[in-house]
Formats: C-alpha cells, sequence, structure tokens
C-alpha cells in the first residue's frame, strides 16, 4: 500500500546545501520524495512510500533519512498537529462544518493539544473519533499513518526532554489542586500543588 507523510528536518548552518541533499538522497535509492527547503536551515521530506504498513513506511523513511543525511535532526513527522482547517479539507467537510461539530461534541471530541488562537489536535485522535460516529468517507491509510506519526513525534519529544521527565505523572489532590505524582505512586499523593 502507498503511505503519504512528511518528514520535516533541521539542518545544521554549514554543509547541508539542499541541491546537494537531493542528490544524495537519488544516490542512495530515495526516490520516492518530493524535496523542499523553502526555510534556510529546514528540509520538508514529502515520501510517497509503498510499504505494509504505516508503521514500515515512516520508520524505513526514517532510517533512509538518518543513513544519508546523518546530521538532520527530526523536527516533526506528518500528518500529526492539525488545526480545524486541515482536518476539514482531509475529511472533505467546510471549516464551518468541523467547528460546528466539535462544538456540538464538546464532551467527546478529541481534546485539543494546544488551545490557542488557533487550536491544534493530534489528526490520528480526531480521525479516529470521526470514524467511530460514521457518516464519513476516511481513508483508512490515512488514518494508520497519522497514529504512526503521533507515536513518532510522542517518542521523539519524549527523549528530548528526557527520562527523568517521564517519572512524573499529573494528578488532582482533594484541595489543594493540580500537581505533579510520581508515576510508581500506587495511591495518588501531590508533590507539587498548583495555584
Amino acid at each position: 500500500m502507498e503511505y503519504l507523510f512528511t518528514l520535516n528536518y533541521l539542518l545544521p548552518r554549514e554543509g547541508c546545501d539542499p541541491l546537494q541533499l537531493v542528490e544524495r538522497l537519488g544516490a542512495a535509492g530515495c526516490t520516492d520524495v518530493l524535496v523542499g527547503s523553502g526555510l534556510a536551515g529546514r528540509l520538508a521530506l514529502e515520501f510517497s512510500r509503498e510499504a505494509e504498513s504505516a508503521e514500515a513506511a515512516l520508520l524505513s523513511a526514517l532510517g533512509d533519512i538518518k543513513r544519508i543525511i546523518p546530521e538532520a535532526r527530526l523536527v516533526e513527522a506528518s500528518p500529526d498537529f492539525v488545526g480545524l482547517s486541515e482536518i476539514a479539507e482531509i475529511v472533505g467537510v467546510s471549516r464551518q462544518n468541523m467547528r460546528k461539530l466539535m462544538l456540538g461534541h464538546a464532551d467527546s471530541f478529541p481534546l485539543a493539544i494546544h488551545e490557542g488562537s488557533a487550536s491544534l489536535w493530534h489528526l490520528a485522535e480526531v480521525l479516529s473519533w470521526l470514524d467511530s460516529k460514521g457518516g464519513y468517507a476516511l481513508k483508512h491509510p490515512v488514518i494508520e499513518v497519522a497514529r504512526v506519526a503521533q507515536q513518532v513525534n510522542t517518542a521523539k519529544e519524549s527523549q528530548r526532554i528526557g527520562p527523568s521527565a517521564m517519572n512524573w505523572w499529573p494528578c488532582w489532590a482533594d484541595g489543594a489542586g493540580w500537581g505533579l505524582a510520581p508515576r510508581h505512586v500506587g495511591e495518588v499523593e501531590l508533590v507539587q500543588g498548583v495555584p
């Protein structure tokens, strides 16, 4: 099956001419990718990769780039972080329709990962929610690749934060508010209250 996804990278300041990188990719047999380099020091690689699964497609692409451009640092795998307009485009409805759906099902619509003037969601969570509702012609390879992109981004961020951050878990303590508790504690114990 063919999977479509994009990998965005940060390049070092020196020695990474985009034209040379395109040649390196082609010479290494990575011919299923479109290369974009609109921002200095950034590289967007849009893949159209044949594989048995979305996981196999993304992991093989990540491995290829690590082998061909080892100095590149992954910024984001997509599709993952999306706003309402992007969700609406993927689903094939208007932004207004998607907003109405979100507001009308506020209790069950997936939580945004960022709320503000432009809120963001994980695409996989929204598509899975829409799929469970029925009535939408969703392409399951898109759901699958969005889920794997979310896993890649989550793993990348966890690695960036470091292992000590993963030992704490947000929790609610009656009367004290939100805080952080050790992940291994059976009884939730407030460590640091938030006013």
